[in-house]
């Protein structure tokens, strides 16, 4: 049997379009992984500034045509091929599910941000361990108290994905990650929750809580769901996104995204 980080990518979205929903961190090494969010077009100008305003957190890698069901980058069906899709109403998250196919319009602008699940292997091969991968889990995610800077109809705070690295390792963490600035790059937070605003690391906004052991220091990323949180907080008449830690898979390999 094919482990998921053998996978390719058609591979891993055959699966997903056949029903596997599970998070996508671990899934086709070497392989880029990239958060999803669909907005009408007459919000896509909007995103585009916000995510240009906000490149840690929206690093946008591609973006298609109204309408259209794939990507330069993703060669599978938007629609379909993540294991699990989040649909919104103005503003308001009205379900989670695993096929958008009867939901999708003409006017569709579909935006693929650069997501953290890229770098992991790095970091693993580089000796920091991933503790979410470890267990088997989501990765967890908190909204903060930073504020991202606004665009037209756009604003919500930043959210970031929080990994445990022992102290040790946190200069190699931050080493490794910064060679991929298209997929949020280096930390931008490292330490004290609460200086991010964040109360209890037990409690994610999104994910799913994970040990932190004595020794380790949090490390928090920017992350891929803050265009999501933008949707809830600005309240477009509809939207489609990811499932938090369900990404599209793309045919991009992260090698495209290292910098020397």
């Amino acid at each position: 049997m094919t482990q998921p980080h053998e996978m390719t990518p058609e591979q891993a979205r055959a699966a997903f379009r056949a029903g596997l929903r599970v998070p996508t961190s671990g899934y086709s090494a070497g392989w880029t992984q990239a958060n999803l969010i669909a907005l009408p077009r007459e919000y896509a100008y909007d995103f585009l500034l916000f995510a240009q305003r906000n490149p840690k957190s929206c690093p946008v890698l591609d973006v298609t045509e109204p309408g259209q069901t794939s990507a330069s980058i993703f060669a599978g069906d938007l629609r379909t091929d993540l294991p699990a899709y989040t649909v919104y109403r103005d503003g308001e998250l009205v379900e989670e599910r695993t096929d958008v196919t009867d939901l999708w319009r003409d006017d569709l602008v579909s935006f693929l941000v650069g997501c953290s699940f890229t770098f992991e292997a790095a970091l693993l091969e580089a000796g920091v361990p991933v503790r979410h991968v470890e267990a088997g889990r989501n990765v967890p995610m908190y909204r903060t108290n930073r504020e991202c800077r606004p665009a037209g109809r756009l604003a919500g705070p930043l959210v970031v994905s929080m990994r445990p690295v022992p102290a040790e390792l946190v200069s190699t963490a931050v080493r490794v990650t910064s060679r991929y600035p298209a997929v949020h790059g280096a930390p931008v937070h490292i330490g004290e929750p609460a200086a991010l605003g964040i109360r209890d690391l037990a409690a994610p906004d999104f994910g799913e809580p994970v040990e932190v052991r004595p020794g380790e220091i949090p490390v928090f990323w920017a992350c891929g769901v803050t265009p999501q949180a933008a949707v809830m907080r600005s309240k477009p008449p509809f939207a489609i996104g990811h499932a938090p830690g369900h990404m599209a898979i793309t045919d991009a390999r992260d090698s495209r995204f290292l910098v020397p």
